[in-house]
């Protein structure tokens, strides 16, 4: 059974900076692909950092490219998602995911089948 937790989540104003967490249960690091996700009020969810936990390689969709940074402790089985110069459409929900395949990028929620309860985030103006 596979169990995501994420953390981390808060109020900060624009320019800041947040590190989220993901305590994961069940994920096997050695060849699993896990992401993190946004989803603003309103609209779908949309995957803003992926990663191969076996490789380490990430990818990010030009949105958060150098701004957000994906990363993983496997002795702690925890993901990690830094987020600098938070701007106010980073506003929302942010969701951890976990999977073991699908599309190259691995921006598509179908691409994932286990998922965490949320965390939120709010930048101010």
């Amino acid at each position: 059974l596979v169990q995501l937790v994420e953390s981390g989540g808060g109020s900060v104003q624009a320019g800041g900076s947040l590190r989220l967490s993901c305590v994961a249960s069940g994920v096997d690091f050695d060849r699993s692909r896990m992401a993190w996700f946004h989803q603003a009020p309103g609209k779908e969810r949309e995957g803003v950092a992926t990663i191969w936990t076996g490789s380490g390689t990430t990818y990010y969709p030009d949105s958060v490219k150098g701004r957000f940074s994906i990363s993983q402790d496997n002795a702690k089985t925890t993901l990690y998602l830094q987020m600098n110069a938070l701007q106010p459409e980073d506003t929302g929900m942010y969701y951890c995911a976990a999977g073991v395949g699908g599309s190259w990028h691995g921006l598509f929620t179908r691409d994932y089948m286990d998922w965490g309860q949320g965390t939120q985030v709010t930048v101010s103006s």
